[in-house]
């Protein structure tokens, strides 16, 4: 039965202007909570296999951020502005991968943290690192590969390679200090995506252009796109494989989850937490 201050606000719309309200209305927190609870509880449930495949697809996805971003910076004059049009080649990957439903590693900091959160239980826990160790593994795999090719210029031109390794070189300037903070706006950035997917309606190619542009234009460091980076400057001679793995992977990870998981995913439970039913099963 409704209440009095529902049947007021309802007085002269008829039945389907109701629903038509109801239909535009943004989903509340607890209820993309709730969404995204589920979505994260049937990719821990995943076998091997799809996931093994769905994460090194995404890796060589992503890959598509580096090239495009590489490939609008040698059509372009050397000028202030010329890193804010060529920014928007970044989120062409994750267009992709995101648009695509592909597995990639920091969209997981949040929507495979959620079923863990809401029930925090040693399966849950195990299921979690399955998922994050499968995947995280792919996705270099994926990314590897890319840069293999386009390292011995299988796939890009004289010039284009001029530019990616260019780009890698100047996004790998950072030490493990700064590319650790660097990595956790990235991973709050992409977390963020998650969340308001659901509330998107049509709109989700602005969400996920708009916010990696923000990871692009701010020097941030994501760690599937930016592993792209650190193999190709490996494989052009441009750093040893320590210095791609350990100076620039490991501390992008690092960020990413803490930005992700530490911040987005911790906030995002949070402020629903006392609203939801916690009891009961692995979710």
């Amino acid at each position: 039965m409704k209440s009095g201050d529902e049947d007021e606000a309802s007085d002269g719309l008829s039945d389907e202007d109701v629903e038509s309200v109801a239909e535009r209305s943004a989903g509340s927190a607890k209820v993309v909570h709730e969404v995204i609870r589920l979505q994260g509880d049937e990719e821990l449930g995943r076998p091997f296999a799809s996931l093994l495949f769905s994460g090194l697809a995404a890796g060589v996805a992503i890959s598509t951020s580096m090239l495009a971003q590489a490939f609008l910076a040698v059509r372009l004059p050397d000028a202030l502005w010329a890193p804010l049009v060529s920014s928007f080649g970044y989120a062409s990957g994750f267009v992709i991968v995101i648009m695509g439903n592909l597995q990639l590693f920091t969209e997981s900091t949040i929507t495979a943290v959620l079923p863990i959160a809401t029930h925090p239980t040693g399966r849950n826990l195990a299921r979690l690192l399955r998922l994050w160790l499968i995947v995280f593994v792919a996705n270099m795999a994926g990314t590897l590969l890319v840069a293999a090719l386009c390292a011995n210029a299988v796939i890009v031109e004289a010039d284009q390679l001029g530019a990616l390794v260019k780009l890698s070189r100047h996004a790998l300037d950072h030490g493990f200090v700064d590319t650790l903070f660097l990595g956790m706006p990235a991973g709050f950035l992409v977390a963020a995506i998650a969340w308001i997917l659901p509330n998107a309606r049509g709109g989700e190619f602005w969400v996920v252009t708009s916010i990696t542009y923000i990871i692009a234009i701010g020097g941030f460091s994501h760690v599937v796109v930016g592993s792209g980076e650190a193999w190709l400057a490996w494989l052009t001679g441009g750093m040893s494989l320590g210095q791609a793995t350990g100076g620039h992977i490991l501390p992008s990870l690092i960020g990413n989850i803490v930005g992700g998981t530490g911040l987005f995913a911790v906030v995002a439970h949070g402020q629903v937490r006392g609203e939801i039913a916690t009891g009961g099963g692995d979710g």
